[in-house]
């Protein structure tokens, strides 16, 4: 496989808030799977991306800057073969992934999507919404102000004339889910699925004994459902499991860092570029 190159292009720092060291071990475990079985990986910046120095046919890619979103989707419709793909981390902005995930009928929190310039205190009372999250909806996360929670209207009002006054014209404000919080990660087109309930404090917390019982495949097959509806193989986000063993999807991303599961995962994230790799091959072979 050594006439296999790939490009390795990291995650701008700006986009990885207080997570730059996991995104990049993520991604260089990665090229590190992918040396071993033959392949040659060059890793770049983000910058490097926008500034034209990539040209590599495939292209593995932790890329958050939308600048990079249409140089991706050039490369893709060019024939590249691009995971993610520049299409699915674009859906993966906050108001278009919650749209997508509303529309496709994923379980996902009841949202308004609002401009930030606007009186929200009715269309919140009128959805009976009081505990709520409210989100910028233009960019990926970059601030943890970004994501607020607020329990009522009027603060939630607050908040987007702050998000306006720093320039964010659009909110999403999702309706506030009550139960535990469950963190996942998994790969489409393998068996992979890692989730574990997040402890805030686990002393406090208790064990995972102590949280709600779930359908695990359930979650799994809501997952790969929300994967595919966004364009990507390589995802992670958030859920809350609710007492009584539902679950609702409340964040959804495109190749997170895997921190609790890195090296299990990096391998299995491996194997699965190397059969994209090998079908994309394939399918070009068809062609000619």
């Amino acid at each position: 496989m050594a006439d296999i190159k790939i490009a390795g292009i990291m995650r701008a720092g700006a986009f990885s808030p207080n997570h730059i060291g996991n995104d990049a071990s993520i991604l260089n475990l990665t090229a590190e799977q992918l040396r071993k079985r033959g392949c040659e990986v060059k890793i770049y910046s983000e910058e490097q991306l926008i500034a034209g120095h990539v040209n590599e046919d495939i292209i593995i890619n932790m890329c958050r800057d939308h600048r990079s979103f249409p140089i991706l989707q050039q490369k893709e419709d060019a024939g590249a073969l691009v995971i993610n793909s520049g299409y699915g981390v674009e859906n993966c902005t906050r108001e278009r992934m919650t749209r997508i995930l509303l529309g496709s009928n994923i379980p996902t929190p009841d949202s308004l999507m609002v401009n930030t310039n606007e009186v929200v205190t009715q269309r919140m009372k009128d959805a009976g919404m009081t505990k709520v999250w409210v989100k910028r909806g233009d960019f990926h996360t970059m601030h943890k102000e970004d994501v607020t929670y607020v329990r009522h209207p009027e603060e939630a009002q607050e908040v987007l004339q702050e998000y306006f006054l720093r320039g964010i014209k659009r909110a999403v404000i999702n309706r506030h889910i009550e139960g535990e919080l469950l963190k996942f990660y998994g790969v489409v087109g393998t068996s992979y699925f890692h989730c574990f309930f997040h402890f805030g404090s686990r002393d406090k917390n208790g064990t995972d004994e102590d949280k709600p019982r779930f359908d695990h495949e359930a979650l799994k097959t809501a997952c790969l459902s929300a994967a595919d509806a966004l364009g990507i193989k390589i995802y992670g986000g958030d859920a809350i499991i609710l007492p009584d063993g539902s679950f609702t999807i409340i964040d959804f991303n495109d190749w997170p860092s895997f921190a609790p599961c890195r090296a299990e995962a990096s391998a299995v994230i491996a194997r699965a570029i190397l059969s994209e790799i090998k079908a994309h091959n394939a399918k070009k072979t068809s062609k000619k």
